[in-house]
């Protein structure tokens, strides 16, 4: 099971790299054919499309690594006892938050269906929307691992002592 989830962090490392290159290469090639007086509006669409997907893995890379911004001047006026507690409910309350995420994402998915993209007919604008409930759903399993971790790291000591 390890080593399913290991490769499924390395595809979405590599997705979320290939989603950046190609909305980049999407908004220049639009942008060098607008100059040419030969507009592409499909490009822009494309873009929307990569971008939506890149933020969602981005984040939960940045999520999963722990390389999100953080404030914790607060909590580190707290003892660790309490921090443990502020933790535990802050990745409970992202928890449901992002379960919610998953629930809305694929209605909109969805719902979304049978809308296209403007410059790109016969392709469903629930290839974007779905970026929604994907994302949320790999962020709430980090999340998820990140309350087990925590659960067994308090777990860890008491053991010890046995």
């Amino acid at each position: 099971m390890q080593a399913i989830y290991r490769s499924l962090l390395r595809l979405e490392v590599v997705l979320a790299g290939l989603c950046l290159v190609a909305m980049i290469i999407m908004v220049l090639l639009g942008g060098v054919a607008r100059m040419l007086h030969h507009p592409l509006n499909w490009t822009i669409d494309l873009a929307t499309c990569f971008i939506a997907w890149a933020v969602f893995l981005c984040a939960d890379i940045a999520w999963r690594t722990n390389t999100l911004m953080s404030l914790d001047l607060f909590t580190e006026m707290m003892s660790e006892r309490a921090r443990r507690i502020l933790d535990t409910i802050n990745l409970l309350i992202i928890s449901a938050f992002l379960a919610y995420g998953v629930w809305y994402g694929i209605q909109l998915a969805w719902a979304s269906r049978s809308r296209t993209f403007n410059g790109i007919p016969n392709v469903s604008y629930s290839w974007v929307t779905s970026s929604i409930a994907v994302g949320c759903g790999l962020m709430l399993i980090t999340t998820l691992l990140k309350l087990r971790k925590q659960r067994i790291d308090r777990a860890a000591p008491t053991a010890s002592l046995s």
